[in-house]
């Protein structure tokens, strides 16, 4: 059962790693060449004030831009995207390379008097808030390697002080995994803060779906992608995704309502809940006696996902919008904005302006896809149609370095309308491969094929070229000429996008077209595991189950977990494994074993037969019924084909 769920519970990611990757073929085209030459004509190129927030307060940086975990691997490079220098190159969107000039910012910055901020050490930003015995840490990144390193730079340049308080802003994995890394520095009885829902979404939110979605966020977050004007140029709202030690330490509690105020530490400090927003569970806070508000992940330096294509549940683009007017008002006076991705903003009137530009943003992508759809158009018609307004397009962080309007438009059209246009021919759609065979015997055969996406690649229809050429490769999967077709084509697209995300999945996908799919490589989130609780290990279990493999076979088990006082009872008939509280009658046997242990034998491969035979855990009724139970279960592909059949 050790199937890689620890995907999800990083990020979703699978965890960045620092070994040399080949460099990336293929020059720019004269096509694409001329794109991002006609890119630059559009864009506010002599509104640099980006580069003057981004390098405020500068204090100190790391003398060695890599850093390292325990055993000396390589987890992170802050020096990453240093290579972003003078004009862009042909193989990148002009947008795009600017916007990787500023956000390869890396060190620690003072802020105001009281507040300093690491960025460029994870793909999330770390806050460091002084206050009268202690720091105050907000968001401490995704590692404890990354976030140890901003805790020595600044202990290091300002004061080593110990943890009076942690706050984590939001429930994604890059804004609580580091804890760990302030477990010794945390002072007694120091609180750790955070949005209500958090304990229960950061651990579980999407963990059903964790494999599938770690194998795409491999591709949205180019993870073994070289950082280079050919390759990788970050991650829109970061530079990339550390790897390194997840850790979680539990909130000591959580806020519920807006408008909670506290002091801790001689801080000030009032509360903004936004559930459901770009997490479920998410808070903006402020400090009014200093006049700065953190807008958390809720306002960004690029236009955000309302669905990420690694795959989530869709958010609410209204909810957002909403949110942000909300935070206009709570928040209005404040001098100095920071968040939780990129740099700060300075100013009142900037900061208001920025919010309501940003809000708009948001505000329009829903209000304008819904205004479409009632007129008809379907998901992808819309994507194709709707951009921004003008004033809008003309502000740098509302551009789709992360999420894009065609994508989103797409999102809110699901959110309301599910996947389904209403076209009775995709009712029942044709499975991919399937279908790929019969379009490719309708135009004339594979050769056929080849020509015409050869045609299109040659008049810079990229497009069309990849549509051709995955019909190809689906109808037939050696079609290595198609292969190598597609692949190029993919990379004249990555060098085509604005987007940080499009570019990394068009490069991932050109790289497994001409290399196969790489070994996985596995997460350091064991230490989150231990954080699921019972029912949702169990829900696990359920979307595991194989039913070819249970037949008609009927099972009762019970679970008593004495170091969590808590008993459950599973069934599994007709194919499915449904769990209840309490042991209940019937049952063919009842295991009784620490929940940390069962997790240890489901997930880190520790086998619970040592444990029965020590006298760690027991069982009572037939211990074959166990057996039974774990091999009915499948074990999920982290590494199934995306570009392939």
């Amino acid at each position: 059962m050790s199937d890689k769920i620890l995907r999800w519970l990083a990020l979703a990611c699978a965890a960045s790693t620092l070994v040399p990757q080949p460099a990336l073929a293929d020059v720019p085209s004269e096509a694409t060449r001329k794109a991002n030459a006609a890119a630059v004509l559009d864009l506010p190129m002599a509104d640099r004030r980006d580069f003057d927030f981004a390098a405020r307060g500068l204090v100190a940086t790391r003398k060695d831009p890599v850093i390292r975990d325990a055993a000396g691997k390589p987890v992170w490079d802050t020096a990453a995207l240093a290579f972003a220098k003078g004009d862009a190159p042909a193989s990148v969107h002009p947008s795009l390379w600017r916007h990787a000039q500023v956000l390869g910012k890396a060190g620690l910055f003072k802020v105001t008097d009281h507040i300093w901020q690491v960025r460029g050490f994870d793909v999330a930003n770390i806050t460091f808030v002084r206050g009268e015995k202690g720091w105050i840490v907000i968001d401490p990144l995704t590692a404890t390697e990354t976030a140890a390193a901003a805790y020595d730079l600044i202990s290091e340049k300002v004061a080593r002080l110990p943890v009076s308080a942690m706050i984590y802003t939001h429930s994604h994995v890059d804004h609580f995994g580091g804890a760990g890394a302030f477990s010794a520095a945390l002072a007694k009885d120091a609180p750790i803060l955070a949005p209500q829902g958090f304990t229960r979404a950061a651990v579980s939110e999407n963990v059903i779906a964790g494999p599938a979605m770690g194998r795409r966020a491999g591709y949205q977050f180019g993870m073994g992608l070289p950082k280079s004007a050919e390759g990788s140029m970050g991650s829109g709202i970061g530079i990339g995704v550390a790897g390194g030690t997840r850790s979680l330490m539990p909130p000591t509690r959580e806020i519920s309502e807006t408008g909670t105020e506290m002091t801790i530490d001689g801080v000030r400090m009032r509360f903004q809940v936004t559930p459901g927003t770009e997490a479920p569970a998410e808070m903006n806070l402020g400090f009014p006696d200093w006049k700065v508000a953190d807008l958390a992940e809720n306002a960004n330096v690029s236009q955000h996902n309302i669905l990420t294509p690694r795959g989530a549940v869709i958010r609410d683009a209204k909810a957002w919008a909403q949110g942000l007017t909300e935070a206009i008002d709570f928040f209005s006076g404040s001098d100095v904005l920071i968040t939780s991705h990129g740099w700060p903003r300075f100013g009142a009137g900037e900061i208001t302006d920025y919010l309501g530009k940003h809000r708009d943003a948001y505000a329009y992508l829903h209000d304008q896809t819904v205004r479409l759809m009632n007129k008809g158009l379907t998901g992808p018609e819309i994507g194709a149609k709707l951009t921004l307004p003008p004033a809008l397009a003309q502000q740098w962080y509302d551009r789709p370095y992360y999420g894009s309007y065609s994508f989103n438009s797409r999102a809110v059209y699901q959110f309301y309308m599910g996947w389904y246009d209403g076209n009775p021919v995709h009712l029942a759609p044709l499975p991919p491969e399937d279908g790929a065979r019969r379009y490719v015997e309708a135009l004339g055969g594979p050769a056929r094929v080849r020509a015409l996406a050869g045609e299109a690649f040659a008049k810079g229809d990229y497009p069309w070229a990849a549509e051709l050429l995955d019909k190809a490769i689906f109808a037939d999967g050696s079609d290595a000429e198609a292969k190598a077709l597609l692949a190029r084509t993919y990379r004249q697209l990555a060098y085509q996008s604005e987007n940080a995300l499009w570019r990394n999945i068009y490069l991932s996908g050109a790289r497994e077209l001409d290399n196969g799919i790489a070994a996985e490589d596995p997460t350091g989130g064991a230490a989150l595991i231990s954080q699921l609780p019972p029912a949702d290990l169990f829900d696990v279990l359920a979307v595991r189950l194989d039913p070819a493999k249970a037949d008609d076979s009927a099972l009762t088990l019970g679970f008593v977990f004495p170091d969590r006082a808590q008993e459950h009872t599973i069934t599994v008939a007709n194919g499915v494994l449904v769990h209840r509280p309490g042991l209940r009658e019937g049952r063919q046997g009842t295991l009784t074993v620490r929940y940390t242990d069962l997790l240890g034998a489901l997930f880190g491969g520790k086998p619970l037969a040592t444990k029965v035979a020590s006298g760690d855990a027991q069982i009572d009724g037939d211990p074959a019924a166990f057996a039974r139970l774990i091999g009915w279960l499948d074990k999920p592909d982290p590494a199934f084909a995306i570009v392939t059949p």
